[in-house]
């Protein structure tokens, strides 16, 4: 166990350092502007930094506008804004040109990994956080221990006076195929270049694939695999009857504004919920429209050619997984006419969305000084009264403050709140709200809603 950073106490540790702490590195910096910076350190277990690398396929692009980057809604002139990262790369009048306000994915991760650069002595890479427990003085908990492992299994540990958890999202696996994940030929979406690239190397291979989700992840593999092996014959599996188009319509869009989620926090909590549910075909197991178009357009011309390539599987659910030396195995249960189906694969890709219980795991340490994991208005978690580190959770509150809480929409103005948050904490005592006997638990709805 390598503990040499146990000597040095740091003012924050972050867990992670992907778009969430990025921003939150930022107004740190620009609060601190003309003073002593924070002794901070975030850390990440990529070995270098990447925004779904493994997700990167031709056919995705940032499904919000440029201008909702790091900074800009909270400061435009900032050197950190998507436009000046266009601006210093000499492709300003280019993107210009464009006319859209979506850029590829592929440059939005160059923009970001641009941005963690200037953060590179802050940023520590190849780091997975594991746990954090408490460091317990005199029946008072004014620090904790930080965890983590790099990638040749050396532990380490820092002790902190404060913390901020970003650490995204865990893959969702269904039940179904949980005992097959050692098998290369079955797997999420999360990991879908590195592991397309061990299951077919022959693009001209006559893939049979089943992709099981009806979400933008699962439209793109399906047109990624069209386009990128023409021999391949693909299945969508789907449980709802049609792919539904995402709703980006200007009113609706204004349930991302960073001043909604003041209104929804306030909210009574069934209130809030009945909110999130009405309007989760904003980001859960919705399609961009042109997408869909494009899909259906494929459908189409197999009828005109009457040569039925690739299909859709809707209203259908995967009952029964097996798996033999020449391939994957489902039992597809049609819902409406109760009909039983078994198909085999070469392939089976996961595209079923994500958990966000990654924060419960890590802080498991500090559970009796937690509740039961709600949050204030500024992101910080209650506590009780003997525990005075402030911990803050980004992208794991959506229940509470909405659901741009996951996305890029509010991370200008998130990353402002919690930094002044923060930076009132470590300079006086501002305890955080005391937990009490009837805390509510903010539950993550949108993991029980079908894909």
């Amino acid at each position: 166990m390598d503990s040499s950073k146990g000597s040095v106490v740091y003012d924050l540790v972050g867990v992670g350092c992907g778009p969430s702490n990025l921003a939150l590195a930022i107004a740190l910096e620009e609060k601190k502007s003309g003073q002593q910076a924070l002794n901070a350190v975030f850390l990440d277990k990529q070995t270098e930094y990447c925004w779904h690398g493994n997700t990167m396929t031709g056919h995705s692009d940032l499904q919000i506008s440029f201008l909702k980057d790091l900074v800009s809604l909270r400061s435009p002139t900032s050197p950190y804004s998507f436009i000046n990262y266009l601006h210093i790369h000499g492709r300003l009048v280019d993107f210009i040109n464009l006319g859209t306000f979506y850029p590829s994915r592929l440059e939005f991760n160059d923009y970001l990994r641009w941005v963690a650069q200037h953060f590179a002595g802050q940023c520590c890479y190849g780091q997975e956080v594991t746990a954090i427990e408490p460091v317990v003085t005199a029946g008072q908990v004014k620090t904790v221990r930080v965890w983590s492992r790099d990638t040749q299994g050396r532990s380490s540990v820092r002790e902190t006076r404060a913390v901020v958890v970003s650490a995204g999202g865990t893959p969702s696996i269904p039940d179904l195929f949980q005992p097959f994940l050692a098998d290369k030929r079955i797997f999420h979406h999360a990991q879908y270049l590195p592991s397309l690239a061990k299951v077919a190397a022959n693009k001209s291979m006559p893939l049979r694939v089943a992709v099981i989700g009806a979400g933008q992840s699962a439209a793109e593999v399906f047109l990624d695999l069209q386009q990128q092996y023409p021999s391949a014959k693909v299945e969508l599996v789907i449980r709802n009857f049609a792919l539904k188009p995402a709703d980006s319509s200007p009113f609706v869009n204004e349930i991302f504004n960073p001043d909604t989620t003041e209104f929804l926090f306030r909210q009574p909590v069934l209130q809030r919920q009945q909110w999130l549910y009405e309007y989760r075909h904003t980001n859960y197991a919705a399609v961009d429209t042109s997408m869909i178009e494009q899909i259906y357009g494929i459908f189409y011309r197999q009828k005109v050619a009457k040569a039925a390539q690739h299909v859709l599987r809707n209203l259908s659910v995967v009952e029964h997984v097996s798996t033999t030396a020449q391939g994957v195995q489902l039992t597809l249960h049609r819902l409406d006419s109760g009909e039983r189906l078994v198909q085999e694969y070469d392939m089976v890709v996961l595209a079923t969305g994500y958990r966000r219980q990654t924060h419960r795991e890590l802080l498991a340490p500090l559970a009796p000084y937690l509740g039961n994991y709600e949050v204030d208005r500024d992101y910080r978690l209650k506590t009780t009264a003997d525990f005075q580190v402030p911990v803050y959770l980004q992208g794991y509150c959506e229940s509470s403050h909405g659901l741009s809480d996951t996305l890029l929409s509010v991370l200008a103005i998130r990353s402002d709140e919690i930094s002044t948050a923060l930076l009132a904490a470590l300079d006086g005592p501002a305890p955080s709200a005391v937990v009490g006997k009837s805390a509510h638990s903010h539950r993550l709805y949108h993991e029980e809603w079908p894909t």
